[in-house]
């Protein structure tokens, strides 16, 4: 009996051992997506290239993560899953690795697009991979503390590329996301134990869902508008905080700390909405999160208020984010491989577009373009879930 009860100890230790591990990979996968955020003018100075254009390299990431991510997850559904994971967290290291020396522009998009489709396949199965190894009872305690890799990608990563990048250069930044990134390969090949796939579904039955399932329809429609929103404005928070508050390197990375610390109060203030009731969770965070774009078109200015509205709509996103998570999940609980397959799809794909349009807009029409593309596009998700039966 004291064997058993050592053995179960050790399993459940080591267990959240790897559910450390599997965040830590979430935050490398998410800070190598969206680092190009805060690096977009020195990266467009140093390339000569536009601004616009340089956000092409979260366009093309965007891209293969949301297209690749239901055909790879299916044709690897009989490998197990720490040994697919290591695989990606190889190809991110590799990956950050071939940006940093990259003597052109076309080798690092090339380069993104292969590490999207490595960032796209974890998003699909690390949640979960992380419900698996700890106790049942704890699944849900254990998927939060792998999406708790958003925020701390957000306050930490992110802002911290952008130091890096004001002490040296944005390579340095990528050489240093190359050598966390194989820190992190090596802690999940000792934590996370041999999972064999036992979930992951044909790719036939994965893009069948939404079209038997058309409350899972809805709740992908309502994501894609979402992401457009939220990512066509602040791809290029950077530039528009440069023109409109003259901001500098530091202000830029106090900015985007500050919008990720009002992330993980917007996703703990959502821990407790999403129970009660999913849907109004959602028009709550989306509705602070057009609210502050809004005020920042009109008061935007100086140092204080940028400051004050990136908390509030850093807290809108965090709230906002976790409900279409609960919304996707709740859509098709038994189905739940497969519905994060569709959930990361619709949701890279639109990071992708998001970059895109914007980019187009703020190359032709103004940087204040890309944030009214923001407004327009959350709201239309608003809409959309207002008009839209509540979740059971």
């Amino acid at each position: 009996m004291d064997v058993t009860q050592n053995e179960r100890t050790h399993s459940t230790s080591r267990g959240w051992i790897g559910v450390a591990a599997i965040t830590a990979s979430l935050f490398v996968f998410l800070t190598t997506e969206l680092m190009p955020v805060g690096l977009l003018t020195p990266l467009s100075d140093s390339l000569g290239i536009s601004v616009g254009t340089a956000g092409l390299m979260v366009t093309l990431y965007g891209i293969s993560a949301g297209l690749g991510v239901p055909f790879i997850v299916a044709w690897t559904r009989r490998v197990n899953r720490r040994a697919l994971l290591a695989t990606l967290l190889a190809l991110l290291t590799a990956g950050n690795l071939v940006t940093a020396i990259a003597p052109n522009y076309p080798l690092v998009l090339t380069t993104r697009l292969v590490m999207g489709f490595a960032s796209g396949v974890f998003w699909a199965i690390g949640v979960s991979m992380a419900m698996r190894i700890v106790p049942e009872r704890h699944a849900s305690r254990a998927a939060a503390i792998v999406m708790s890799g958003i925020s701390i990608a957000t306050v930490v990563g992110i802002p911290l590329g952008t130091v890096v990048e004001s002490i040296t250069n944005w390579r340095a930044t990528f050489i240093i996301w190359a050598g966390l990134s194989a820190l992190v390969l090596v802690a999940v090949i000792a934590a996370v134990p041999s999972l064999p796939s036992d979930n992951a579904v044909p790719v036939r039955e994965v893009f069948g869902l939404p079209r038997r399932n058309t409350r899972l329809r809805t709740v992908l429609f309502i994501v894609v508008l979402f992401v457009l929103g939220h990512f066509g404005a602040y791809t290029f928070l950077r530039p528009f905080l440069e023109s409109s508050a003259s901001a500098t390197p530091t202000f830029i990375t106090v900015s985007l700390m500050i919008f990720g610390i009002g992330g993980a109060i917007g996703n703990f203030i959502a821990g407790y909405t999403v129970a009660r009731n999913v849907r109004a969770s959602f028009i709550m965070g989306g509705s602070g999160l057009v609210g502050s774009l809004l005020l920042l078109l009109v008061i935007g200015h100086g140092p204080a208020a940028p400051i004050i509205l990136l908390a509030a709509w850093g807290v809108s996103y965090g709230v906002a984010q976790l409900s279409q998570l609960t919304m996707t999940q709740a859509a098709a609980p038994d189905t739940f491989e497969a519905a994060m397959s569709l959930n990361t799809m619709a949701y890279n794909t639109s990071i992708a577009i998001a970059a895109l349009l914007a980019g187009l807009l703020v190359d032709n029409v103004g940087l204040r373009s890309g944030i009214w593309f923001g407004v327009a596009l959350t709201a239309a998700a608003l809409l959309v879930t207002a008009c839209t039966r509540s979740p059971r």
